[in-house]
């Protein structure tokens, strides 16, 4: 089995230490570009808007989880992800987002098709229903236990790991 090229986007979400959870993630499962949208911190990248100081700061925290693969992966910060959506849409990859309802499809039935891009949503509210719009499926982990989700960034390594074996 070939693994599926796969592209994410962590949208809305607001922890540093999730999303640099997600950027070491995406290093051990070979991600090929991680997107950052909407509020989610994201490092230091040339040509910075915000202050130096701020910057710096939610870099260092991002690193205290990526522990150096936020070097490693390739990632851009994104101010329009419905556009950037609609870029790998044109480009043949299938949106899948990694959200809980009626229409998701178990994760463990899902077929991965040759390229993804996989969408995660903020750690409580999940992925905004504009931008599940978009989406060309919705994928679900199944719970056993009494809680009715995973941490974003727990469930962003299981989703990658079950696409990409």
């Amino acid at each position: 089995m070939t693994s599926p090229q796969i592209s994410v986007v962590a949208h809305n979400i607001r922890s540093s230490h999730n999303i640099g959870s997600i950027f070491r993630t995406c290093d051990g499962l070979g991600v090929e570009h991680l997107y950052i949208s909407g509020y989610s911190p994201y490092p230091a990248i040339p040509d910075d808007t915000r202050l130096p100081h701020v910057a710096e700061r939610v870099s260092s925290d991002i690193s205290k989880t990526a522990l150096g693969a936020e070097k490693t992966v390739p990632f851009t910060h994104v101010t329009n992800i419905t556009s950037t959506i609609d870029a790998f849409k044109a480009h043949g990859y299938s949106i899948i987002g990694l959200e809980q309802g009626e229409t998701a499809v178990q994760l463990p039935d899902f077929q991965p098709p040759a390229k993804i891009m996989l969408i995660l949503g903020e750690e409580v509210q999940g992925i905004p229903a504009e931008i599940q719009k978009h989406c060309d499926t919705l994928i679900e982990i199944p719970m056993r236990g009494q809680k009715e989700s995973f941490n974003v960034s727990v469930a962003a390594g299981i989703a990658l790991y079950a696409l990409n074996y």
